[in-house]
């Protein structure tokens, strides 16, 4: 099984269109190499050029589970280098 099969085509209960490299995927039994390989093959499809940081989703969690969301109900934010746009 390759990267794209495990993390792309696999159905799942959420949505996952960002690329955000992050130590999940060595649960997944992917070499370093495989993984770099993965990153690489979707950097072109990102209609940023680049793979998200993981510091970039936190800062999307901590806003929403901070006061600074108090007025903030009923979206949906996406955090995913913009795939859902395309």
């Amino acid at each position: 099984m390759n990267a794209n099969n495990c993390i792309i085509n696999q159905p799942s209960l959420y949505s996952v269109l960002g690329v955000v490299p992050t130590p999940g995927y060595n649960l997944m039994g992917l070499s370093e190499e495989q993984v770099q390989g993965f990153v690489a093959s979707q950097v072109d499809t990102i209609p940023l050029g680049r793979v998200g940081r993981p510091d970039e989703i936190v800062k999307a969690v901590v806003l929403l589970a901070s006061d600074d969301s108090s007025f903030v109900n009923g979206i949906e934010l996406f955090v995913d280098d913009g795939m859902a746009q395309i």
